[in-house]
């Protein structure tokens, strides 16, 4: 029997691992001679540096995208809106972008990114099923009913063991 709540299923991510993780999706982006990295705020902040630091591309540029969400029992995902767009000129069609972010989840916010860029290429760190068709390169696949616990949403603390006592 699973007594765990949902967001108990989950994947903890310490900054050596992120790190590790984001150069081997640089190392999967060696090869092509990309024009900029874009990354999409904010968890796609850190891989979008590491990425850039390690294909030496200096150009870089941000998009923000929210989805509105309700409150209480129709809390959930909304519509999206995009709160910033990267430079229009830099952009054009999406040729020789590199659009970086942590996790496709859902894939919505990376589809609407495709439909603005549709030459982008979109890679993530981590993916799940239902969001790994939005992408063209990731490097871990988790499960759908997995939470990533990302290393800027978590603090050190004790943890009492899963079994036994102290």
């Amino acid at each position: 029997m699973n007594d765990r709540l949902p967001h108990e299923k989950g994947f903890h991510v310490s900054w050596d691992q992120l790190h590790r993780d984001a150069r081997a999706l640089a190392w999967r982006m060696d090869g092509t001679e990309w024009r900029a990295v874009v990354a999409v705020t904010r968890g796609g902040l850190v891989p979008a540096m590491i990425v850039a630091r390690e294909l030496d591309i200096r150009t870089i540029d941000t998009i923000s995208i929210r989805s509105y969400k309700g409150v209480g029992t129709e809390a959930g995902q909304g519509q999206l809106e995009v709160l910033k767009r990267p430079d229009p000129e830099l952009m054009g069609d999406g040729e020789g972008i590199l659009v970086v972010d942590d996790l496709v989840d859902s894939g919505r916010t990376l589809e609407l990114i495709r439909e603005m860029y549709p030459k982008a290429h979109l890679a993530t760190v981590y993916a799940k099923p239902k969001g790994k068709p939005m992408v063209a390169s990731y490097v871990t696949e988790v499960s759908q009913d997995t939470w990533i616990f990302f290393p800027w949403d978590m603090a050190l603390q004790y943890v009492q063991p899963f079994r036994g006592e102290d």
